[in-house]
């Protein structure tokens, strides 16, 4: 009897874990609809992954808490924000429609998804309750497969099916063919010295500048630094640190560091005598 009321009873600290991170979990998943730049977007779905994370294990579903976190949040969602981060997304792009009539269809489509969710959630049966213990008798990770390659393997199927389309889809409408024929290494090589470019191989950061970070322009050998070593995106942005006195400044020091623990001094040219002389 008490396993049984336990089954249908939620304790404090489960509903205040609920209401509370259900709460953030909302707002972030609004925030991923609507924040205007993509990165925001993608760190606010990160957070609403890790807050279904909790409520897996909460919940004593252990390999799905660990899997949404590792894979889903750690790897996929990570590797996403990282190529919007660098690749960059403009609000040009999604003012031009690739395909006409693409957000009614798209709209169409939401609206229903919505109704199919609606009712399935209205002809849930909720009348009985098994309880965690009853489904993970056989441990967590061997009652998902049971359920997913027996009662619901269609289901799998159709959503592996329609990720899949879905990857196919985004590689298409992104990819765009060339129309002209791209120029070999030699026909750019002609160009930069027609053009009076930089002929050779452009140097890399940090060069005698004693470090190698990207936003620090590499030093001539006379000290002075050369805008050729960084990045034309980081001039612009004024994210270029200037360390050509202070490399210069350092040397100097470590110079007559060592000088003074070597104890070095000027020789005289007149000091140095030839064997011969040495002998008389």
């Amino acid at each position: 009897m008490s396993a049984q009321l336990a089954a249908y009873s939620t304790s404090t600290g489960e509903a205040f874990q609920f209401w509370i991170l259900g709460t953030v979990a909302v707002i972030g998943a609004l925030c991923t609809v609507f924040m205007k730049k993509a990165v925001h977007s993608a760190l606010c779905l990160a957070g609403t992954m890790i807050i279904l994370a909790i409520f897996y294990l909460a919940n004593g579903a252990y390999f799905l808490g660990i899997v949404q976190i590792v894979v889903y949040t750690g790897a996929i969602m990570m590797l996403f924000l990282f190529v919007v981060m660098l690749v960059g997304v403009t609000a040009a792009d999604s003012l031009k429609e690739t395909i006409k009539g693409q957000r009614w269809l798209a709209l169409l489509c939401g609206l229903g998804f919505g109704i199919l969710l609606v009712g399935g959630i209205g002809n849930a049966s909720l009348a009985e309750f098994n309880g965690l213990t009853q489904a993970n008798a056989n441990g967590n990770v061997e009652g998902l497969a049971t359920l997913i390659f027996t009662k619901y393997v269609f289901a799998f199927e159709i959503t592996g099916a329609l990720l899949i389309t879905a990857a196919v889809g985004a590689m298409v409408l992104t990819h765009r063919e060339r129309t002209e024929r791209p120029k070999t290494q030699r026909e750019l090589s002609e160009e930069r010295i027609r053009e009076g470019k930089h002929v050779p191989p452009l140097p890399a950061p940090g060069v005698y500048a004693r470090h190698n970070a990207v936003d620090i322009a590499g030093l001539l050998p006379d000290g002075t630094p050369s805008d050729l070593t960084v990045s034309k995106t980081l001039r612009e942005r004024g994210q270029i640190r200037d360390v050509s006195t202070e490399a210069l400044n350092d040397l100097r020091a470590l110079e007559q560091r060592a000088e003074e623990r070597l104890g070095r001094t000027e020789i005289e040219p007149s000091t140095f005598k030839r064997p011969e002389e040495a002998s008389k």
